[in-house]
Formats: C-alpha cells, structure tokens, sequence
C-alpha cells in the first residue's frame, strides 16, 4: 500500500532549486536525487519518473494522441509551457499522462515566471470537456499570487498557489519560493482521501465523493460537470497549459505494487 515510509523523506527534501529543508537527517540530504533522477531510497520504495527529462514520452495532448506540436518546450531537463498571452489552453493546449491512476503519491518541481497561471490537475477525463478551456479534474493551483488577478476571485484564496482550485484554499501563511525558484508539489491519493502538499507543507485535504466535497462542489465553478465532479475512480494526471511560462521537472510517481 502506499507510502508511509516515503512520506517523512518527501517532506524532508522538498525541493527549494537544489536546496534542502532546514532539518532533514543527514543521510537523507545525503540521498537527494538530481533533477529527474530518482535517489536510492526512492528505487527502493518503487517510485519512477513519469517524465524521462528528454522526451514526450508517456505524455500526450489532452485533445490529441500526440504530444503538442507547439506551446511546450523540452529544454535542458526541463518540461516548458511557452509564455502565449495567458489564454487558457488557447495554445499549444494541456498535456496528460498516457497512463491513468487512482492510488498514487505524485512529485512535481515546478518554477513559474512573473504573472504566471498554471496547474497539476488529477483524475482528468479528457472526454468531458470538448468547449474552450481546460479540460476537467481537480485541481493544485499554480499562481503568482503577487501578480495574478485570480489570487483574489473566488472564495477565501481557494485561487491561490497550493489551493484545490476554486473549491479549498491554501493556508495564508503557506511557504511559497520566490518567483523564478523551484518548488515542489506532492499530491498523496489514497482512495477516496486526497492531500496537497507544498514545499513539504500540507496545504489542503479533502475526501472526494463526501457530503462536504459535493457541498463544496455544488457552490464552486464545477457544479455542473457531469458525472460528479472529482469523483472518478481513476484519471490522468494533467499539467496546465494558462498561456505563462511555467517549469517542470522531477515528476515523478508512486504506485501501490501489483
């Protein structure tokens, strides 16, 4: 089953560029992993990189069979969305994982640019969504809060960086690196039981298919996506294509063993 075992060492090793959190244990800053490398502990526990930091493979679009011709950038170990005006999924459009999961632990280092939007969606159903726009699942948010205007929509900052978008905010005080450094996103799901996690913080939980899930969906922008919002039993990873530059790297995955 998933991860007890990883967890301490994720946290403890957040990424902050290279840097590692103020108190890890020793061996454990001892066994980071390079970008889209996986350390020892991580080959031990069975985590892999679901991006090989070269290619488009086990990506494709989320309205195509192939990856975008366009608006992504494969560029010295890093998976780039191109700076287009900020449209959403106007450009070279979301990218999603091949593969589709219901248990996993999820690792993204990300770094965004001044004023950028972006986001790692889970349990996508790229058929739902045929209209403009991204295509639908729950949401960690991505965002400049500093500069973006949608840091003060919706309700309470559930727009914010590390937010579940739209529906649950993101502790106020959560630790954000500066625009222009890497951070790093952790998504544990378990069943129905979701967690984000920010720089080695949780910063929202929720339970997908509960009373308060479907309370907070109904007063949220997906209330009418068809079957119930975020409640698939499996789905596609998607990172956001918002028009802004955006960073990825390191992604890497959790799965129980078969």
């Amino acid at each position: 089953m998933i991860m007890q075992s990883m967890r301490t060492l994720i946290i403890a090793v957040a990424v902050c560029g290279a840097a590692i959190a103020a108190d890890p244990a020793p061996v454990l800053a001892k066994d980071a992993a390079a970008p889209n490398t996986l350390s020892a502990t991580e080959k031990a526990a069975g985590w892999r990189l679901l991006w090989d930091g070269k290619t488009s493979a086990g990506w494709r679009g989320a309205r195509s069979q192939e990856f975008p011709k366009s608006g992504w950038t494969i560029k010295e170990g890093e998976l780039i969305v191109n700076e287009t005006g900020g449209a959403e999924s106007a450009a070279g459009g979301d990218i999603v994982t091949t593969e589709k999961f219901s248990d996993f632990e999820l690792q993204v280092d990300f770094k965004i640019t001044p004023g950028a939007n972006s986001g790692i969606k889970i349990f996508v159903d790229t058929e739902l969504n045929k209209g403009a726009g991204s295509s639908i699942g729950p949401e960690f948010q991505i965002l400049d809060d500093a500069r973006h205007p949608d840091a003060k929509f919706g309700r309470n900052g559930d727009r914010t960086i590390g937010s579940l978008y739209d529906m649950m905010p993101a502790p106020a005080n959560k630790k954000v690196n500066p625009v222009g450094a890497w951070n790093h996103a952790l998504i544990i799901s378990k069943g129905k039981h979701v967690e984000f996690w920010l720089n080695g913080e949780k910063t929202v939980e929720f339970e997908r298919g509960s009373q308060a899930w479907r309370d907070t969906v109904a007063i949220s922008k997906f209330k009418n996506w068809k079957p119930a919002f975020g409640e698939l039993p499996d789905g596609r990873i998607l990172l956001q294509d918002h028009g802004n530059k955006v960073f990825f790297r390191s992604i890497k995955i959790l799965t129980p063993a078969k």
